[in-house]
């Protein structure tokens, strides 16, 4: 008997998440020099990690023999006072992702329906389906999600709508009164998801936290991963209601936040210098990014967080000959994007590498 038929149906017929490919990987495979590879594919930060929080971490290390906070103590009470809200009302993750496994876990039940953009980001859809609900996708339009088309979606069957600003992988953002106004219109037996990941890029970005002091059923998350340059400690915080916070407490791991992340996500709260520096950079790469595009005669999406898109012809093609430069991007073609690449701003002499290999690329096309 196969392992196979011992497992979950659903599981066979699962989707598995490509992420985007490390340095190592593409020097080892294509016979390059690590340190002469950029990566631009996974929106990270490109000044690497928040100082503060690096000098933390190395701090850790000292008590790495003993567990970590399994509740994250001290990481909630400084979140308590960077948001202004309880710290019963927070949760943290191992990452924001895997708050999105653990909202699957509390809501969703087979049969059940999550509604989301589409485009949007794929956990939102591979959580979805990992609990055998049903993924219901709602076209963009200009790029944007179609707020409307989305509430229209809902039905007695939904549980949980995912809605990021900016989102993943276009950049775009709804207003924040259009966000406020279909968060207040979503029904009672429905559960927010607001994915906030890239929301310390965005200049006011909509606010949600009134919707939650008047007890709506709404969750935002955030994530260390970007701005604070800590992809690798793996850290995500959700912010909601006192209710749902105790529910995903409840499926929560013990000991799900390792104690070197939450000692670096701890510190770089505190670290503003460097998220000034990290938003002066990303906005000045995306004024770089829009005229090199632009000269180079290639469609773009005009975006908010630290990414871009922009359209290349084939771009799976594009992206395999850029990798072959040294230069890793995203395709997006599993987005059904095939003809765009999603770029990560980087910093000013990355970018110029960027559009440097694009041209040369492009030119024979042209």
């Amino acid at each position: 008997m196969s392992p196979n038929s011992l497992a979950n149906p659903s599981v066979l017929t699962q989707p598995v998440y490509e992420p985007g490919k490390p340095i190592e990987d593409v020097a080892r495979e294509l016979g390059l020099d690590p340190s002469t590879i950029i990566k631009l594919a996974s929106n990270e930060n490109p000044l690497g990690p928040s100082p503060l929080a690096q000098a933390a971490a190395i701090k850790a290390v000292s008590e790495a023999q003993l567990y970590p906070d399994g509740g994250c103590f001290r990481l909630r009470q400084r979140l308590s006072t960077h948001l202004s809200l309880p710290a019963s009302q927070i949760v943290v993750g191992n990452g924001s992702n895997e708050l999105l496994e653990l909202l699957g876990h509390v809501f969703l039940r087979p049969g059940d329906e999550a509604v989301m953009g589409n485009p949007a980001f794929v956990v939102y859809k591979l959580v979805s389906l990992l609990f055998s609900a049903r993924a219901i996708e709602v076209p963009l339009v200009n790029h944007t999600h179609d707020l409307p088309a989305m509430l229209r979606a809902i039905t007695p069957r939904t549980k949980l709508v995912f809605l990021a600003c900016p989102n993943n992988p276009t950049g775009t953002a709804n207003s924040a009164a259009d966000i406020l106004a279909f968060a207040r219109a979503l029904p009672e037996h429905v559960v927010l998801v607001y994915d906030e990941a890239y929301a310390e890029y965005v200049e006011n970005p909509p606010d949600l936290r009134p919707l939650i002091a008047e007890g709506r059923k709404v969750i935002c998350l955030r994530t260390f991963s970007k701005i604070y340059g800590l992809a690798a400690f793996r850290v995500g915080y959700g912010a909601t209601t006192p209710e749902i916070a105790s529910l995903l407490q409840r499926v929560r791991q013990p000991f799900n936040v390792n104690a070197l992340g939450q000692a670096a996500a701890l510190a770089a709260l505190d670290d503003t210098d460097f998220v000034r520096r990290s938003i002066a950079t990303n906005n000045a790469g995306l004024r770089q990014l829009e005229a090199g595009f632009s000269t180079l005669g290639l469609e773009w999406v005009p975006s908010t967080g630290n990414f871009m898109l922009v359209k290349v012809g084939d771009g799976a093609a594009t992206f395999q000959a850029l990798q072959a430069r040294g230069v890793i991007t995203r395709p997006v073609g599993s987005y059904g994007l095939p003809t765009w690449l999603r770029v990560t701003v980087g910093t000013q002499p990355q970018n110029e590498r960027l559009l440097r290999e694009l041209a040369a690329i492009l030119k024979p096309a042209s």
